[in-house]
């Protein structure tokens, strides 16, 4: 069984009046199945209200399943008895970093959580060190977070995340507020824990420039997976994408484009780099003709 399992998986929202009678039931996953392996890059994409956030609240325990099962290395997340290990196994990231970031000092930040779950002081240092060394905010460790920009704040908070040594992290739309240096940062550091510390990684975004080095792409619509696959396959589908109103990179929509007029470029462009060598090699092949036509 991989790290994240779930089995018809069912959430609903449910509204009720004063006297506690349902008055509205809004289902935001709708029977999802899928199983996440230890170690893996896995983002998840979809328009607002697709059931993404949702999902992610699962993960750890924050909304527990109204149907189906939803294992975390074999842990049942309704059994109670295991939320706390649970939520040990499983960091969180949220939106604004503001609102994880408690102490006065960064390396203190950091500390809370394992002090929290009751590690040794020596083994709470030694972690805060490696954290803040693997998020690259060392030199910070001394400053207030309140001076911090909102990429080095979100740094800080995955450290903190890391310090609790979880198997997986899950980030729910980390950048969004961030400007566009602030997301290379957090997306940077995440794809290193990922690459060195073999942390398994659950990203929810809508920046699509931040999932093509993931290992895997899941496109959610109506609380129900309606793509599954690498970078590469689920951008080479720009039209199906279109539909559930998300958009590609801008150098996948480029290339797909010139494609529609008549350029033979490969689906699935990912980078700058793969559109220049792509469209290279067209002049490469082209050029013969061209002298031939004079031109």
């Amino acid at each position: 069984m991989g790290i994240i399992k779930a089995a018809n998986l069912i959430f609903d929202y449910i509204k009720r009046d004063e006297e506690d009678n349902v008055e509205e039931v809004n289902r935001a996953i709708d029977h999802l199945s899928l199983e996440i392996q230890k170690g893996d890059f896995v983002a998840i994409l979809g328009h607002n209200g697709s059931g993404k956030s949702t999902f992610a609240k699962q993960i750890n325990g924050l909304l527990l399943p109204t149907e189906g099962t939803l294992w975390i290395s074999d842990m049942n997340t309704q059994d109670e008895s295991m939320i706390w290990e649970i939520r040990k196994k499983t960091g969180m990231v949220f939106q604004n970093p503001d609102n994880q970031i408690i102490g006065n000092i960064v390396e203190e930040d950091v500390g809370f959580g394992p002090e929290n779950i009751g590690v040794p002081t020596d083994e709470i240092w030694r972690r805060v060190d490696e954290s803040l060394e693997a998020v690259g905010m060392t030199a910070y460790r001394k400053q207030s977070p309140n001076k911090l920009s909102g990429g080095q704040k979100q740094r800080v908070a995955i450290a903190g995340v890391m310090a609790m040594r979880p198997q997986c992290i899950v980030l729910d739309e980390p950048t969004a507020m961030l400007d566009p240096n602030g997301r290379s940062e957090v997306i940077r550091t995440v794809r290193e824990l990922n690459q060195k510390e073999g942390v398994t990684v659950l990203l929810i975004t809508h920046y699509m420039e931040e999932v093509i080095h993931a290992d895997r792409v899941i496109v959610m619509d109506e609380g129900k997976i309606v793509m599954d696959g690498t970078p590469r396959e689920i951008f080479s589908r720009v039209e199906e994408l279109k539909r559930y109103r998300l958009d590609v990179p801008q150098v996948t929509e480029l290339a797909y484009e010139l494609k529609q007029a008549g350029v033979p470029l490969p689906d699935g462009v990912l980078t700058r780099e793969e559109f220049i060598d792509a469209l290279m090699r067209v002049f490469e092949k082209k050029r013969p003709e061209w002298r031939e036509n004079g031109n």
